[in-house]
């Protein structure tokens, strides 16, 4: 006999998730059902507009991930129209998209998903001479003093002693999971504060680049990024150096804080190598080293890997109707007036039919229809996501830094490559990575000093700006890599106008329930089979839902479940 838990909702994530498990006598899960508990509808609000605005809506979807949505968006409008931008406006671009997946992995490790690892109440029993020691033995980094750490406790102590521990307050603070020393704790905790204050700082780059943070400005055919080393009113010498000094501050912290914190927390924790769920891995590729959309060299490689086989990669066309398709069999939408299905993004709906419980209710229909989110496919088959599934691809395609940093962490923590496949893979995936593309934002930085330096400053290209060149008809897929994984938006324009719009994102992949075939998600996928030591305090759950760093705030949003009716934004 089996007892259902509810998770609702899940804490320290963008957005609305709920988590329902099936407890066996053992206490071990047996099924787990990801349900996305608001609705989404930019795709409705974008319709018959002009396309070249849709990505200042769309960017909308999400509060964190603003960025990747307009970028993703902005390359579905030109590879409609057959738009080619200009080499500083691509370097601009990723520099930002780079900038935005530094900022976010390290605020995901420290303030999302340390608390999963790290007891907070554990660091005021910390010998903070011992503290030290640890710090200085794994980081040149200068804020390793004892008297240091002594701050920072006491720091915590008076917080804990008020009694108003406000984020901390519902922590599962001594529970059995957690395995690090006081010590390492404290360290940890020193740390989650320090990165408080760092991430505000790197998110300047989108300012100087983008004009603002959230939501900076893009625009079809290049940037709106005024070059002008000698103008006061450009992105002059004096931004210039700023956003170099932003980025080799990036680089020090990720390099001298944030790996050496998570090779020390992770070689406590070599146990939770489990949690890998579906082992099917998928990438769509980025950061190409020349053009945008030059596949062959993406520094991330795209790719699907099947059944964790890393020597076969299987190719992915997102313009395909059967490689990417959204099942909506246990969702609350319909298509073409039927509750089943699927569909390709261009031949997609966003039709919605609420048919589950009215609030508030104890536990969802999971054998009917159970979340807002769709049911992604490659090819019927369900895919993860994200920093694991890039890794896993780029070391199977045998990219040589990806291999590399990949073997040699894992000599470090003294495990095998069969090992990245679980939430502690995820973990440590989204740390590598890091390493990576704040060297590929150093680079791309270099190569656009280097081109303004010999006069080119152009970022932005008109050619094709104008309806009157378009043609009557046209399709088009803006895919990027986004910090959270492969985002896709797909795009009718007809008559100068948006037709249709879709975006499949990340997290709709990873979060998604049951298929047409019964094949679950990655979240779900991954919950099965872990033992918890404490249904009543499911920190486990916490943990492999928190690898994979959710956003439902992307994969949804918001409608009146009563009324049944969405709010409606009124423009002049």
């Amino acid at each position: 006999m089996s007892e259902r838990i509810v998770v609702d909702p899940i804490t320290r994530i963008e957005g609305h998730l709920r988590i329902e498990a099936d407890i066996d006598e053992k206490g071990v899960i047996k099924d787990a059902y990801s349900s996305g508990t608001s609705i989404r509808g930019l795709e409705l609000i974008v319709r018959d507009r002009d396309p070249r605005d849709v990505w200042a809506y769309v960017q909308r979807i999400c509060g964190v991930c603003t960025t990747v949505h307009a970028l993703a968006s902005i390359r579905s409008v030109e590879d409609a129209l057959d738009i080619k931008i200009p080499r500083n406006a691509h370097l601009i671009r990723d520099i930002m998209n780079e900038a935005l997946f530094v900022h976010d992995h390290i605020v995901h490790f420290y303030h999302l998903h340390a608390l999963d690892w790290v007891d907070v109440v554990s660091a005021l029993n910390a010998d903070v001479n011992e503290t030290s020691k640890v710090a200085q033995s794994i980081s040149s980094w200068p804020k390793s003093s004892p008297g240091y750490f002594k701050d920072v406790q006491n720091k915590v102590k008076r917080i804990v002693e008020s009694g108003q521990l406000g984020i901390f307050a519902n922590g599962y603070w001594g529970h059995k999971a957690y395995k690090l020393p006081p010590e390492v704790n404290l360290l940890a905790v020193a740390h989650y504060l320090e990165a408080l204050d760092w991430q505000k700082e790197i998110v300047k780059i989108h300012t100087i680049f983008g004009g603002k943070n959230p939501h900076p400005h893009y625009v079809v055919g290049g940037m709106a990024t005024p070059l002008d080393i000698n103008s006061d009113n450009g992105i002059h010498a004096e931004r210039l150096a700023h956003v170099s000094q932003l980025i080799d501050e990036a680089r020090e912290f990720v390099n001298q804080v944030y790996i050496p914190d998570l090779i020390a927390i992770g070689s406590f924790y070599k146990d939770w190598t489990h949690g890998g769920g579906l082992n099917n891995y998928l990438c769509y590729g980025d950061f190409s080293t020349t053009h945008i959309y030059d596949v062959k060299n993406y520094r991330f490689p795209r790719g699907i890997i099947l059944d964790g086989n890393l020597n076969e990669i299987h190719d992915i066309d997102l313009k395909d109707p059967f490689h990417v398709q959204e099942f909506i069999d246990h969702s609350w939408y319909t298509y073409d007036g039927k509750g089943e299905g699927g569909k390709h993004p261009w031949s997609g709906e966003t039709t919605l039919n609420y048919t589950g419980p009215k609030a508030p209710y104890k536990t969802l229909n999971t054998e009917e229809k159970y979340s807002w989110l769709k049911a992604p496919r490659w090819k019927e088959k369900p895919m993860e996501t994200g920093p694991l599934a890039r890794m896993i691809v780029g070391y199977a395609a045998g990219k040589e830094e990806i291999v590399n940093i990949v073997d040699e962490t894992l000599a470090k923590l003294g495990l095998p490559i069969t090992a990245l496949q679980s939430a502690l893979g995820r973990t440590v995936a989204r740390g590598l990575e890091t390493v990576l593309i704040s060297n590929w934002m150093r680079n791309d930085m270099d190569e656009l000093l280097k081109n303004i330096k010999n006069g080119n400053q152009v970022t932005f290209d008109r050619t094709k700006w104008e309806p009157e060149s378009w043609p009557k008809k046209t399709l088009g897929v803006g895919w990027m890599e986004a910090p959270r994984g492969a985002l896709g938006h797909w795009i009718e324009i007809e008559n100068g106008k948006t037709k249709n719009y879709q975006a499949v994102v990340p997290s709709t992949w990873n979060a998604s329930p049951k298929d047409h075939n019964g094949n679950i998600g990655a979240y779900e996928a991954a919950l099965k089979g872990k033992p918890l030591l404490d249904k009543e305090q499911p920190l486990e759950i916490l943990r492999i839902i928190h690898s994979f760093d959710p956003c439902l705030a992307c994969a949804v949003h918001l409608t009146d479940l009563e009324s049944k009716n969405t709010t409606e934004i009124r423009i002049g």
